[in-house]
């Protein structure tokens, strides 16, 4: 199959955002991770996204890169405390309602569609001082913040994320405090943030559905991040239903309630139930249990928005005796092959035909569902190379792998985006892993962006993919 053929007709081929810094600039308030990279030891180098890739002032020059890839779709996340600086509509800022209209007008006029995520981690940290995450109440605020935004952009924005991987903000957040709020809580609050961003996820859909729809046509869902995972060794039942609880902790957690049954995997309640009685955890129930008197989970999703980055190997460690933890309930320890190149960070092993199988189990076990893959990309460390030869190669092998999932397997993969537009503050790796399709010289204060080799090329693609479609409407 040519290359080009990959994406006609197929498979849409898009970017995602770059960071917008400016933290404390036009009466934005402070989220939690502007709290979290300003404390040592947090970051790399503690190195902070104060100034980032400087979208905030410096939009034009996004908008060129933009441009210049000839992209359908564009992905942003709007930073909720420089819209409502206290998290609630009790005041709103109108320079941030300002700063996001230009950006999707800009988009709309150039002919490229926005997807906008709600929530990307940064959880303003007036509502983290009100127990954040952690709160029950945390989900009727987002819901208000969401209808504010639906009510404000929903006439030109068609597609809507609500919250970015609350998986890895459950785990990452509240579990082994790697990232903001830092908190480490273990086997406890996991659960419970999960939770309330599902309720909060459930509510915003459930407004948009009742208040927005029928007037503005969107759609909206909840971007979860899920590693493909086999067993370490296929021929071991242990390893296969470890195999299963992994997948089950990590994507059906938040899929299953979604997608499913409206409730959480049984094998995941069946699993932290037994480590209560066998730890003699008797606080209560470490997994809340969803109300009826809220909106259901099921249902709550207009498309499934999928991040991959990477697969492992899985092996059993459910007869080892642990302290009260996530992975402890989870009893499978994660691996990497070591035939399995690694790009920059550590844990990110190349695995492109792990996205295709990862597509197949979605469809088979999530109801076959249309599938975006937000969020899926290439790093360097080190020294940079704007002939990122290798990186181009991982795109070129990923959608090769995308392809095989639409056109042999069935997949309803509806379009594809790339983690990045341009190198940026990657959380608690700071500046040191590079994923961009563009180079930001975060040396200089101009912040120049250079095309790499990879850019120019997903750039070629896409010229030529508009190209056959425009002759074989002629």
């Amino acid at each position: 199959m040519p290359f080009h053929r990959i994406l006609r007709g197929e498979l849409q081929p898009l970017l995602i955002k770059s960071k917008s810094g400016c933290w404390d600039m036009d009466g934005k308030g402070p989220s939690i991770w502007d709290t979290f990279c300003h404390a040592k030891g947090r970051v790399f180098e503690d190195q902070t996204g104060d100034v980032a890739c400087n979208s905030y002032q410096l939009w034009e020059e996004d908008l060129k890169c933009i441009q210049q890839l000839g992209l359908t779709h564009y992905r942003l996340s709007l930073s909720w405390s420089r819209l409502l600086p206290d998290g609630t509509t009790n005041y709103i800022n109108p320079k941030g309602v300002a700063y996001y209209n230009k950006v999707i007008n800009d988009l709309i006029a150039s002919a490229v569609m926005p997807m906008v995520t709600l929530n990307h981690f940064d959880l303003p940290q007036a509502l983290e001082n009100r127990g954040g995450w952690k709160s029950p109440e945390i989900a009727d605020v987002f819901d208000s913040y969401a209808k504010f935004c639906f009510k404000t952009f929903g006439d030109r924005v068609k597609l809507w994320i609500t919250v970015n991987e609350p998986y890895v903000c459950a785990k990452h957040g509240y579990e082994d405090g790697l990232y903001a709020p830092g908190l480490r809580e273990p086997g406890t609050s996991v659960y419970l943030v999960g939770h309330n961003m599902l309720r909060a996820h459930s509510k915003a859909w459930h407004s948009y559905d009742a208040n927005f729809r029928h007037l503005q046509g969107g759609k909206v869902s909840i971007a979860l991040s899920s590693d493909w995972a086999e067993p370490l060794d296929p021929s071991s039942p242990a390893d296969v239903a470890a195999t299963e609880r992994y997948m089950d902790f990590i994507l059906g957690w938040f899929a299953c309630p979604v997608f499913c049954t409206g409730d959480y995997p049984e094998k995941m309640k069946t699993r932290i139930e037994a480590r209560n009685l066998e730890l003699g955890f008797s606080e209560g129930p470490r997994l809340p249990k969803f109300s009826e008197d809220e909106p259901n989970p099921l249902g709550t999703a207009d498309f499934f928005a999928l991040n991959y980055y990477t697969s492992r190997k899985v092996k059993d460690t459910s007869s080892h005796r642990s302290e009260l933890s996530f992975k402890g309930d989870q009893g499978a320890e994660d691996v990497m092959d070591p035939s399995w190149p690694i790009c920059g960070v550590s844990w990110l092993a190349v695995v492109p035909e792990g996205l295709r199988k990862l597509l197949n189990y979605i469809k088979e076990t999530y109801n076959n569902p249309d599938i975006y893959i937000t969020e899926n990309g290439f790093s360097q460390i080190g020294p940079v190379e704007l002939e990122d030869v290798e990186r181009w190669q991982f795109y070129q092998d990923t959608l090769q792998e995308v392809s095989k999932a639409i056109r042999d397997d069935g997949v309803s993969v509806r379009g594809y985006f790339a983690w990045t537009l341009m190198d940026n503050f990657e959380w608690a790796e700071g500046f040191r892993a590079r994923f961009g399709l563009f180079h930001v010289d975060f040396s200089r204060a101009e912040l120049k962006r250079t095309v790499y080799h990879s850019g120019r090329e997903y750039a070629a693609v896409i010229s030529r993919h508009r190209t056959h479609i425009k002759l074989e409407k002629t």
